[in-house]
Parts: structure tokens; sequence; C-alpha cells
């Protein structure tokens, strides 16, 4: 692929992208017209308030809950789906991502201890979910891996999907005893297990955002190193390449990644697989344009499906969860038995 071409189709990408933000922010129940949208944000940003002809009420709920929401949507959307490219570099498994491996569940029942037992940091409290999530999820990958390397040392692509899988299903277990013994929490971890965007504001963009930064300038001075690790471990040492440490220091961005956003979302799953195939298609392997294109389109992509949850049955709102499993699940199965039939 040319430059020009590849030039042409991140511009288009990244328009595409912003008008699928600005759609998700102006639908719903009251209508938001550009010219008021803009006229908010120039106010808030200026400090002039709300501008004339815009309603109070028109001001607070563009403000204060749809912009808010759609950013963090679409920032946990970015974040787990740079981190399943990056998964599935490191492991070179296409099926490898925060999902199937248990990440996010592990992340999880972190975050869900917290809710239930009100434990908070002594300093950094806003940090307390992203910690337990991020704790519990870097536990959980480094357990199927070493369980998939000690039934198969090559560890195949199916071996580490199934043992991620079933400990996912052993964690989500757990997750159900907490909610069934913990009466006073039981509909707010159900809620949470499926994922939702419901009352986010701008504190959890405020976290959201500098660790999405921080975490996305890591992975891109990794990303000529994720390219040669696509090969194997051995080429890659071959090459000069500090395989282990590479491998430790991604995954401890991608916990971290998909703890954040499992704690302040609940289990969403699937974007992290589906987002860095489309991109790979679209423009190759090299990750120095895999990752900030799989943020983009996963960041779109999740904004969306929030768009779908909140507005197809209105004023009911279905979990986002649902939504990105019933678009994910059939192209898990598509990406599964294309890549069986490449190693037949």
């Amino acid at each position: 692929m040319n430059k020009k071409g590849t030039g042409l189709k991140i511009v288009i990408s990244a328009v595409l992208c912003l008008f699928i933000l600005v759609v998700c922010i102006r639908a719903g129940s009251v209508y938001i017209s550009l010219k008021d949208l803009f006229g908010i944000i120039g106010g808030h940003l200026t400090g002039k308030g709300t501008p004339e002809g815009v309603a109070p009420m028109m001001d607070s709920i563009f403000w204060t809950i749809r912009m808010p929401r759609a950013l963090c949507a679409f920032m946990v959307g970015g974040a787990l789906s740079i981190s399943g490219a990056c998964m599935q570099a490191l492991l070179q498994n296409p099926l490898a991502s925060s999902y199937t491996l248990g990440v996010s569940s592990g992340a999880s029942v972190g975050a869900a201890l917290v809710l239930v037992t009100g434990i908070t940091l002594p300093v950094f409290t806003n940090f307390t979910l992203p910690f337990a999530g991020f704790v519990f999820g870097l536990l959980t990958v480094t357990a199927a891996i070493l369980m998939a390397r000690a039934i198969d040392r090559s560890i195949s692509n199916t071996t580490v999907v199934l043992i991620g899988m079933v400990l996912s299903l052993f964690v989500n277990g757990v997750l159900n005893l907490l909610s069934t013994f913990d009466d006073a929490h039981s509909k707010q971890l159900y809620l949470w297990m499926m994922g939702s965007f419901s009352a986010r504001g701008w504190k959890h963009c405020a976290v959201l955002f500098p660790v999405c930064i921080i975490c996305f300038i890591g992975l891109m001075l990794m990303s000529r190193k994720m390219d040669i690790m696509s090969f194997g471990d051995l080429q890659a040492q071959a090459m000069g390449v500090d395989a282990k440490k590479t491998k430790i220091v991604s995954i401890l961005i991608c916990a971290l990644l998909t703890g954040i956003s499992v704690a302040f979302t609940g289990v969403i799953g699937f974007v992290d697989l589906a987002a860095p195939h489309v991109v790979r298609k679209l423009f190759g392997p090299a990750h120095k344009l895999v990752l900030p294109m799989s943020f983009i389109y996963g960041g779109a992509f999740m904004a969306l499906c929030d768009l779908i949850s909140r507005t197809i049955l209105s004023p009911r709102e279905i979990p986002v969860g649902a939504v990105t499993a019933l678009i994910g699940a059939p192209f898990f199965a598509y990406v599964f038995f294309v890549s069986r039939r490449k190693t037949r």
C-alpha cells in the first residue's frame, strides 16, 4: 500500500469516526443542533456559560450527561482495542484479547470486591477501582498463560482461548456468588457485569484520559518490537529484541488499560477482538498504524454501541455489553474458523 493511499484512508477513517462521535453526542430524546452543540462547548471552554437561545436544561443534558458519556465510551473502546491489538501481537494469536484471555473477567472481580467491601486507597481514592481492576486483571492473564503453557508447551491458539474462556466462566461464577450473598449490591453488580456507561461523567473521563495517553505512548514506543514479535519469540531474540521483557511490560500496560475500562464500565467484550482485525485488514500489520487506528475504530464502535443501547428501546436502556456481544460473537466465530482453516 502506497503512502498516499494510506494517508487517504487515515483521513477518511478519522472524519468518519469523528462524525460517529458527534452523532452519538447529539442523538437522544432531546435534539441538539450543531450550532447549539458548538455554542455550548465554546461557552463552557471559555467560561461564558450557557449561550443565548439555548435552554439551561439542554445545556445541562449535553454538557453533564451526553458529552462525557460519549467521550467515556470512546476512550474505553479505544483502550480495549489497543489492548487487544497488543495481545494478538505478543501471543501470535488472532483470537487473543483481554476478553478471551479472561483479563476483563479478572478485572471485574477486583472492581466488584471494591464495590462490595467499600475499600479505598488512602490517598488516591479515585484510582481505587482502576487499581483493583489492574491487579486482578494481571493475575488472571498470568494464570491463563501459565496454565496454557503447562498444558501445551507450544501455547496454540485453541489452548490459550479455551483456558481464557474457562477462567472467565470461573470468575463469572465468583461474581454471581458475590451478587447472591450481597443483596444490597446485587442489582448494581448485575447491571455492572453486563456493562454500561450510564451515569458516567467528567470525573471518569478525567481518570481515563491520562491513563489512555500514557499507555498509548508506551505501546507506541514498542510498536517496532511488536512487529518483530509477531513472527515469534525466537525470531525476536535473533533480531535483538528482549522478548520476555517486552511481553512483561506490554502485558502490564494491557492489564492497566483493561482494568481501568472494566472498573468504570463493567464487562464489555469483543471490541478488543474485532477492531484490531478490521484495522489490520485496512492498514496492514505495522503496529505504528495498527495501534492508533485501533484506538480510533474501537472508540467509534463503542460509542455507536452505547448509542444503540440507550436509544433502541428508549426510554429503557439495554446493557452495552449485550450490543457488543450480538455484533462481536459472530465476528469471533468467523476469525476462529478462518484461523483454523489456515492451519490445516
